[in-house]
């Protein structure tokens, strides 16, 4: 890229928890390498320390512990050389803001941070105190500066960071039910909205971070997992919030599956990346008919260690052109996760490609969007007139 240009290359979940990690970047690694900056979102602690802990999010009642079940390690602890996955395509930052993050406790949240800066990753969204976790990376390149801001909404109490506690950048929301309708037994409405004091802290680090660099990206742990095209109401009081305190480009994940992408007065929110390298454990019979009842989603049996659903293949790498000027342009790959749960690039003349396309429009439906495609990605711009 030439100078005063940048390319921005985003994914989602990051956490295989089967070997060799070397094997899952080889197809996504020659276009990786096209970018000048690699992002992703870390779904795992990579430490030898820790126990589990009360309130953890590990979708299951079986204790977890730091050890393996037939030599195959647990949901979430894995052994620091794993983390290795992150080298193996080229990675510069990492967001370590997860719903997952404190599952194993403090001494394992930090010990994986420095195992990941270690391997020459820049990590955001946790630390050893708020003031941490909140911090801003910077990477530069080319003469651009470029801040990443990390937070989570979907946090355990507990698990934010608190003033002289481990933790993660918290960006929290309150729910309430009301009912929709004057019958009895109709499922209510769920109402969701920010907490005012987590919107205000995130409005001061975006500003902060927009006097210390060029572009602010900011990375969100949000959203309803699993469950196709569903947005909640206060992701988009989130995106128009950050945008409007200058942040120029969101990154969501957490979902499992490609979500909305929508404009906000010209600015870019992918509302989930999906997964991009993942694997878990087999679920039981028990385990799958208990997943298709609370979610109501169908698991893909071609995919037994990537039991999302059937749209968790399903992924896509955020691209965008950053200058000092702000964000040129902002695109997307659309990927395939393969049976051998590798990560492949869909090319415009693949069926595979428009099918994704379709999924990407449909998903995106309730918000202000419009896909061109340019050889092999679809650049992203508002159909409404700013």
């Amino acid at each position: 890229m030439a100078d005063n240009h940048v390319v921005l290359l985003a994914c989602g979940d990051i956490g295989p928890i089967h070997e060799p990690m070397d094997a899952y970047g080889v197809l996504a690694r020659p276009t990786l390498a096209t970018g000048d900056i690699r992002f992703a979102q870390v779904e795992r602690i990579y430490s030898d320390r820790g126990g589990s802990q009360a309130g953890s999010d590990r979708g299951g009642s079986e204790p977890m512990v730091a050890a393996t079940t037939h030599g195959i390690p647990h949901h979430g602890l894995l052994k620091p050389h794993m983390a290795s996955v992150f080298n193996q395509c080229g990675f510069d930052i990492v967001s370590v803001a997860s719903n997952h993050s404190m599952d194993f406790g403090e001494e394992a949240l930090l010990e994986s941070i420095a195992t990941l800066q270690k391997n020459g990753l820049q990590t955001v969204g946790a630390g050893r105190n708020l003031e941490e976790a909140r911090r801003p990376a910077i990477v530069e390149r080319n003469g651009v500066r470029v801040a990443f801001l990390a937070y989570c909404t979907v946090l355990r109490k507990g698990h934010e960071a608190g003033p002289n506690k481990p933790g993660v950048a918290p960006m929290r929301a309150h729910a309430r039910c009301e009912p929709l309708e004057y019958q009895p037994g109709v499922p209510p409405m769920v109402i969701t909205s920010p907490y005012e004091e987590d919107l205000a802290a995130m409005l001061e680090d975006i500003s902060k971070a927009k006097k210390a660099a060029h572009v602010v990206v900011v990375s969100m742990h949000w959203g309803i997992h699993y469950i196709p095209r569903m947005i909640a109401d206060y992701q988009p009081i989130v995106a128009e919030t950050a945008f409007a305190a200058g942040a120029d480009l969101i990154l969501g994940h957490h979902t499992h599956l490609p979500k909305a992408i929508g404009v906000h007065s010209g600015k870019v929110c992918f509302y989930s990346l999906g997964n991009f390298i993942f694997s878990v454990l087999e679920k039981t019979p028990e385990r799958i008919a208990d997943f298709t009842r609370r979610y109501g989603v169908t698991l893909d049996p071609e995919y037994p260690r990537l039991s999302h659903g059937v749209d968790s293949k399903r992924s896509l790498i955020a691209k965008a052109v950053l200058t000092r000027e702000g964000v040129q342009k902002v695109s997307f790959l659309p990927v395939l996760i393969d049976k051998q749960l590798r990560p492949e690039i869909l090319h415009s003349d693949d069926p595979r490609f428009d099918d994704s396309v379709r999924f990407m429009d449909w998903v995106s439906e309730a918000l202000d969007h419009k896909f061109t495609r340019e050889g092999n990605e679809l650049v992203i711009t508002g159909n409404t007139v700013q």
